[in-house]
């Protein structure tokens, strides 16, 4: 798309207008001053809180007030700071924002506790008295489910005093691997000598020259397998934290403890990881198509990265993405549809890169504000993808805000994955069903199979690996790097199959992953995709309410338990059939690319020469 602009050479039509949110930059600073002063007032509550149900209620209106106050102004400062980087002014801007949101977390810190002194049974005794404070119901029982994993304020204090002495275990691996451990140097596909970093690793291994992805790969295995036993010793250290903390608080796993963080059971996870190692013959298929069109004789690790398909050559205008996103969008009907367009129009998404812009893509926005959404356009069909992607995000957050006040309007990240991908799936979809090039439908394919393999496999693998962690610690036994890298070479036994070559160093790719650090994350990605994938059977069958029920799940904001409001889809994760069904689509996706590649074969001959 020709050379990076800097920002004020790019053409308005295809910036942010964040003047809906400040007009200048003075206005900002401004409220800055306003809700300054409003935050210094917080902590007079402390004292009234609990004289009445009235003061309770004042209490929490005025901290979501300013809360919501203060969304928008780390919101404006976010976006601005993101458009361009290398501008100090937007910096200082996104410095007093988070001073700010500091400053109120500081002055609101007695909230919690104090609530927490009281039973459930007296808040609702105070619903009677004072009705109004049934505004705020759905907050109480949320905070009150934690009453029974709170311990002594004193032990409270203790535990948060310790908290903060070890929690830099995720702060000192990110320094460590993206910082100071030395990756050395690879030659690109031009035989130019790079410096191989933990960042540009998975630009190389996805390279179409061969020599240039194992190179990648063993260049960044070998060095992590290097710091192995620091590296263990790190994430034993964090786990180990982990479990600690929650056998205090009388939680009996630390699964247990993160799924009812999630305000979902254990069967979500188990049922996940059942699923897919049942289901695991249609990957061992995809392995042995993608070792027969890349023409090797052993399939390695590095070699499942690369594209089966060469990149798709097809070019689109900004124009020809919005139109595209349109037709695919239809079958929301005209709410939706009309939402969509005022993205476009209002000037929702900051479409083409410049110089200091951040990379990739985001949707973000606040409560009083735009949805909106960041990209670096570049034409290929991967940046429609990614638009509809975000868009989906930014649906789903408009709808919850548009349909909940404040307080319920952050969906949980539980389903944060579930519009964007339906979004995505949705696209992918209308281009196999319109297109009649047989190279692009077979680009189409690769992408959606990719898609598949790393989001429901390979994140359910690391699942049982972060499942094997906890379980270890909670038996008061070791975790040494020579005990992670057996562990984790047998699950790349299991999920790669006979048709892959295991290659050793793959042993030391748990060393890499920083969500790992997270606390039983990873699920939620494999988990977004299995309910997309039903939800989108649905609508595509014409399932009756498909498309309504789909838009109410959109409004439910934080309302309800996020396995509750995916039943408003006909989604229950706790069933198996849910990941069985993206299964069946994987499954169903490889078959059509094998039949379809057969096709363009006869047709045209091979499609690596």
């Amino acid at each position: 798309m020709g050379e990076i602009k800097n920002r004020n050479e790019v053409e308005d039509k295809y910036k942010w207008d964040l003047t809906k949110i400040y007009k200048t930059d003075k206005d900002y600073l401004k409220d800055i001053k306003k809700v300054d002063k409003e935050i210094d007032k917080l902590t007079i509550y402390q004292k009234t809180m609990l004289n009445s149900p009235q003061d309770l209620y004042k209490t929490t209106k005025a901290i979501f007030d300013s809360a919501r106050k203060i969304d928008k102004i780390y919101t404006y400062a976010h976006l601005k700071y993101n458009e361009d980087i290398t501008n100090t002014s937007s910096l200082k801007l996104l410095d007093k924002a988070e001073n700010l949101s500091i400053k109120f977390n500081q002055n609101t810190s007695f909230y919690d506790p104090l609530l927490l002194e009281l039973e459930y049974k007296d808040i609702e005794k105070m619903y009677k008295e004072y009705p109004l404070l049934k505004e705020y119901k759905i907050h109480y029982k949320k905070a009150f489910r934690y009453k029974k994993y709170m311990l002594t304020e004193q032990e409270e204090a203790l535990i948060s005093k310790l908290s903060k002495a070890y929690s830099d275990s995720e702060t000192i691996f990110s320094t460590l691997t993206d910082s100071d451990i030395d990756f050395g140097t690879i030659k690109d596909e031009n035989d130019k000598t790079i410096t191989l970093t933990n960042t540009n690793y998975s630009n190389y291994v996805k390279s179409n020259n061969r020599r240039v992805r194992r190179d990648a790969f063993i260049n960044l295995y070998k060095t992590y397998g290097r710091y192995k036993t620091s590296l263990s010793k790190l994430l034993e250290k964090e786990v180990n934290q982990t479990v600690t903390f929650n056998k205090l608080r009388g939680y009996k796993s630390s699964l247990d403890s993160a799924m009812y963080h999630d305000e979902l059971t254990k069967d979500v996870y188990n049922s996940l990881i059942e699923s897919v190692s049942n289901g695991l013959k249609p990957l061992f298929k995809y392995y042995k198509i993608k070792k027969e069109i890349l023409g090797v004789d052993e399939l390695h690790i590095y070699d499942t990265y690369a594209d089966i398909i060469p990149k798709y050559s097809k070019k689109y205008t900004y124009e020809d993405a919005k139109k595209l996103i349109l037709e695919t969008l239809q079958v929301f009907g005209n709410d939706y549809i009309n939402n969509i367009q005022k993205a476009f129009d209002e000037h929702w998404i900051d479409v083409m890169p410049n110089t200091g812009k951040t990379g990739g893509a985001f949707s973000g926005g606040g409560y009083d504000t735009y949805p909106y959404i960041l990209t670096n356009f570049q034409g290929e069909f991967n940046d429609v993808s990614t638009i509809i992607h975000e868009l989906g995000h930014s649906m789903h957050s408009y709808y919850s805000r548009e349909n909940n006040p404040f307080e319920y309007s952050r969906y949980s990240i539980v389903v944060a994955e579930v519009a964007s991908t339906v979004n995505e799936l949705l696209l992918a979809k209308h281009v196999l069903k319109t297109s009649k090039d047989l190279e692009e439908k077979l680009y189409i394919l690769d992408r959606l199979m990719s898609l598949f393999k790393g989001t429901i496999y390979r994140q359910t693998m690391y699942e049982e690996f972060e499942k094997f962690l906890y379980e270890t610690a909670e038996k008061d036994e070791a975790l040494t790097s020579d005990i992670l890298c057996d562990y984790f070479y047998k699950l790349n036994e299991k999920y790669f199959g006979k048709d892959v070559k295991l290659d050793e160093e793959i042993k030391y790719e748990w060393a890499r992953m920083p969500h790992l650090y997270y606390n039983f994350y990873m699920y939620k990605y494999a988990t977004g995709l299995s309910a997309a994938c039903q939800i989108v059977n649905q609508i595509l069958s014409k399932k009756e309410h498909a498309t309504e029920n789909y838009l109410k799940f959109l409004k439910t904001g934080s309302r309800m338990a996020p396995n509750e409001e995916l039943k408003i889809n006909g989604v229950d994760l706790t069933k198996k059939s849910v990941c069985d069904n993206a299964i069946k689509m994987f499954s169903e996706l490889v078959d059509e690319f094998e039949k379809t590649y057969k096709e363009y074969k006869k047709s045209s001959g091979d499609i690596n020469e």
